[in-house]
């Protein structure tokens, strides 16, 4: 049930008014249409910021607070929530002003302020790529003030001038490019991998698809009509930007998902509840003790019929425990030295403990040096098409769209796709 508006009420001088956060509103004589139409206007406003806290309030009395948490309500609606979501990037680039300038009025931060902000994300020890992401978020954040009516313009117009930081020219460190993953070292990892994450890397290396995109795959988006299948996503990275994102699915792809498709259209085609059950019913099988003693099957810690401090499998993967999925088996695949290695039993977080700092920071390197993630797996793919089938060709199946294509350009690009993933995938 929606919150109560603000009742339309008589003051003692004979006029009109309404309330909102501790303001009162007159509207004119008590009664008139006049006085009525200024109530709907004035509820309208309101209503539009969302039933913000802040409405109706003085520019020199919103602080750089108030703004933190307009703001965070906008992104929550507007971004949503789930995992993966621009929402959680926000609340972390948002950090250095909450905590130094939380008291400071809005329209008082200057170029000063950020760039104070922005050290403070250096000497924690950011990537400069990292850090200039963020300040694109704070100075959008004074963006939408501005939009809103909250702060001057000139706030956000004065950030816009700072320059992002250069490589070279800062202390925060460079990362990596991200790199293909080797055939070689993907046959390696996976034997480690339950078949389920097994048959997800396979699709997505074969598709050439973003980690999200695997994970979000369901049935009802594959339209199984002709030699390859094209599976429309409603959920993607660049949705907001009016982009349409189709997935390309040739006769190896169709033979791993084959299988996958016999659940509801609406149901995720990969799911951890089902990796479980598998994995379960391979330790059953394996099973030494008989079935009168010991414990019963699906008793332990994480079964299906779950146990209490132990997270259920839920019936979606996300982009995180994909990764992890693939990072485990990675660790398996290349174990690390024995002084640093999990031993027998033992958890992974009893092995940190175990470790030194200096042999924690040799198996975080260890780690970093073989592990791979499943963005890689989109690279590889990338790599490949365009040294095969040209630039062009990898643009599109990656889904590289331009708002500006035309329709012709359109058509011929998914004949072309549905080439390449016929002879591909």
């Amino acid at each position: 049930m929606s919150a109560k508006l603000p009742k339309y009420r008589k003051h003692q001088s004979g006029r009109a008014r309404v309330t909102i956060n501790g303001r009162d509103y007159y509207l004119g004589p008590y009664g008139t249409k006049a006085s009525h139409r200024e109530y709907d206007r004035v509820i309208a406003e309101y209503l539009g910021s969302g039933r913000s806290g802040t409405f109706g309030m003085e520019q020199e009395c919103y602080t750089v607070a108030m703004l933190l948490a307009d703001y965070a309500r906008h992104a929550r609606r507007y971004y949503g929530t789930d995992e993966s979501s621009e929402f959680h990037r926000i609340k972390r680039a948002v950090k250095p002003l909450k905590h130094l300038y939380a008291k400071v009025a809005a329209d008082e931060f200057g170029p000063n302020r950020f760039k104070t902000c922005r050290q403070q994300l250096i000497d924690d020890g950011l990537s400069r790529n990292g850090i200039n992401a963020h300040m694109k978020r704070v100075a959008r954040m004074f963006k939408w003030a501005a939009a809103e009516g909250k702060i001057p313009a000139t706030v956000y117009q004065t950030l816009r001038l700072i320059d992002s930081l250069k490589a070279g020219r800062t202390e925060a460190y460079e990362t990596e490019p991200v790199l293909p993953v080797s055939q070689e070292v993907i046959n390696a990892t996976l034997p480690m991998l339950s078949q389920i994450v097994a048959d997800m890397v396979s699709v997505q290396l074969l598709v050439g698809c973003r980690p999200a995109e695997i994970c979000r795959l369901t049935p009802g988006c594959i339209d199984r009509e002709g030699e390859v299948w094209i599976a429309t996503l409603t959920e993607h990275k660049t949705k907001h930007h009016g982009h349409s994102r189709r997935l390309f699915i040739g006769p190896q792809a169709q033979g791993i998902l084959l299988p996958y498709l016999d659940r509801n259209c609406d149901e995720k085609i990969f799911q951890p509840i089902e990796a479980d059950r598998l994995r379960r019913k391979q330790q059953s099988k394996s099973r030494i003790t008989p079935i009168s003693c010991g414990n019963r099957p699906g008793k332990r810690s994480g079964g299906l019929k779950g146990s209490k401090g132990k997270k259920r499998p839920g019936s979606e993967f996300t982009t995180n425990s994909y990764r992890r999925a693939i990072h485990n088996a990675c660790d398996n695949a290349f174990p690390a030295p024995v002084p640093l290695r999990q031993l027998p039993g033992e958890s992974d977080a009893a092995r940190w403990r175990r470790l030194t700092e200096t042999e924690c920071s040799e198996l975080k390197k260890w780690q970093s040096k073989h592990r791979w993630s499943p963005n890689r797996l989109r690279h590889s793919r990338g790599t490949d098409i365009r040294r095969e089938y040209g630039l062009e060709a990898a643009q599109v199946v990656l889904g590289h769209a331009k708002a500006d294509v035309t329709q012709v350009y359109a058509e011929r690009d998914i004949e072309l796709a549905k080439k390449v993933a016929k002879e591909y995938g």
